[in-house]
């Protein structure tokens, strides 16, 4: 068996399905200023709350499960990303914080709302810089980190910043229109046009320049076999809109959900076309910087009884509070 594979499958899944799920929640907090009243900043907290902390246990299974099953990786992509990890980190907390001080702390409610807004956005600010750091590639000789300490700060790093901003804002968006009803619902469908317009001019621009960053990016997407499995998606990304924009018109709020979340779901996919099968870009590929098999077997073990237990846990919590959200809690 090739463990190596199975891992990378398994935290890329796990890496998604935080985006997926963590990336609504922060864009919640993001569209936070643009609520125009208490009462529809705590129903927007509403529709997160049973799940908010749940969904960002898929980043602890990534985190941890990038150490255990590639520790190369792990100890090359953490030192030259130590800037925006500690700063999602430290945002995480602070917004945690914010989230759980606001309800009880009532004199001093707009104080945390605001901290609230400013986590959501320097957590997804900090992932996207992470990301785009990554994608542009890093140094490694003799099996460590050889850039400088500020070579993850550059312009396409930060477009990729706000790139993610505006997507997790516009999974937020689409959210708070699936969940809630009345103002706030038109409210926030009104927000899902323009955030979908400035995603979709964030993928543009990326894509365009990510072929640029290195030749084994452009070889994959415009040479043969590779841009086999490339090219249509642009297509299916064009697709993703078109029903997002009908399910906006039918007023069908969960299609609109689900379309902007297979947004996100096919940038995922392109951007494995781009740097497969290397894991720190440019540098080391998922066989070079994995476990010995030995130790992927004993971790896959765990890995078959931990991550279906996550997936119950977590689909029981959307179950058990789906529907739509109210001034003053749930109702069905």
């Amino acid at each position: 068996m090739d463990y190596a594979l199975i891992w990378a499958l398994i935290l890329a899944i796990g890496v998604f399905v935080y985006v997926a799920l963590d990336g609504f929640d922060l864009g919640v907090g993001i569209l936070f200023p643009l609520l125009r009243s208490k009462a529809e900043r705590d129903t927007a907290i509403d529709t997160i709350a049973p799940v908010w902390d749940g969904n960002e246990t898929w980043l602890v299974l990534g985190g941890g499960g990038l150490l255990a099953a590639f520790p190369l990786a792990y100890s090359v992509i953490f030192p030259a990303l130590y800037v925006p990890l500690i700063g999602m980190l430290l945002a995480l907390i602070f917004r945690g914080v914010a989230f759980e001080y606001r309800m009880q702390k009532k004199g001093h409610k707009r104080f945390w709302d605001w901290a609230f807004f400013g986590g959501s956005l320097t957590a997804a600010l900090a992932q996207g810089i992470a990301l785009g750091a990554w994608l542009q590639g890093i140094d490694v000789v003799d099996r460590a980190y050889d850039g400088d300490w500020w070579d993850w700060l550059t312009p396409f790093s930060i477009a990729t910043g706000f790139a993610v901003i505006c997507g997790y804002a516009l999974l937020g968006a689409t959210w708070i229109n699936l969940k809630a009803e009345g103002a706030l619902h038109e409210r926030a469908q009104a927000f899902v046009w323009p955030l979908a317009g400035a995603t979709i001019a964030f993928i543009v621009a990326v894509s365009a320049w990510t072929p640029l960053l290195d030749a084994r990016y452009s070889a994959r997407w415009f040479t043969w076999p590779t841009m086999i499995y490339a090219l249509p998606v642009p297509l299916f990304v064009t697709g993703a809109m078109i029903a997002l924009w009908r399910s906006l018109k039918t007023d069908n709020a969960l299609g609109a959900f689900l379309s902007a979340e297979l947004l996100f779901l096919l940038c995922y996919i392109g951007l494995g076309i781009s740097v497969w099968p290397d894991i720190v870009p440019t540098s080391v590929t998922i066989h070079e910087a994995a476990a010995p098999d030995k130790s992927l077997s004993f971790l896959l073990v765990g890995a078959v009884v931990l991550v279906p237990a996550i997936l119950v846990y977590t689909a029981a919590a959307y179950w058990i509070f789906r529907g739509k959200v109210k001034q003053g809690g749930y109702h069905h």
